[in-house]
């Protein structure tokens, strides 16, 4: 066992907040921590085979830079996000639009994919610990789960946090 150990509880489950956990999980195993992350509520959105549905919204997330990911760098360099109204944020389809340009601002960035960095987590034996009452909560089918997921209860993250040295709620 690690002398160190983290674990993370995941509770969201958009685009722009399925990075924080799978970042900070790859980089502790890294660094040669022992990493398990509890999944629960809309993050379990975030252990979906298909995570295409994944978005975001900047309804949610007010102070969300908006900047173009293409076109000339003086229009790259502009931060729509304040300049924007919030009554416009509300305007049909923009989801998507904010979503469709985050994935290229990612993309441009080299950023590693959703899948990529699951897999990087569980290449580093990371594990994955989905909240079994919130799966049946949700009605969702075990089988729209990516391999490797145990479908726990919570006193199982307790057992899991129990001896960590650092804990994170994200």
């Amino acid at each position: 066992m690690a002398d160190r150990k983290l674990t993370i509880i995941a509770t969201k489950g958009t685009l722009d907040w399925a990075y924080p956990p799978f970042i900070l999980a790859s980089t502790a195993a890294a660094l040669g921590m022992e990493v398990s992350i509890f999944f629960t509520f809309y993050g379990l959105n975030l252990l979906l085979k298909d995570t295409s549905k994944l978005r975001i919204t900047p309804t949610a997330a007010p102070d969300m830079p908006m900047k173009m990911p293409f076109g000339p760098k003086w229009l790259q360099k502009i931060d729509f996000g304040p300049k924007v109204p919030n009554l416009m944020w509300n305007i049909p389809f923009m989801d998507p639009i904010c979503t469709s340009l985050m994935k290229k601002t990612i993309s441009n960035c080299g950023v590693a994919t959703i899948a990529e960095l699951r897999e990087l987590c569980q290449e580093a034996e990371c594990k994955f610990l989905a909240c079994q009452m919130t799966v049946e909560l949700f009605g969702h089918d075990t089988g729209a789960f990516i391999d490797g997921v145990d479908f726990v209860g919570a006193a199982t993250y307790f057992e899991e946090s129990a001896d960590a040295t650092q804990s994170l709620f994200i």
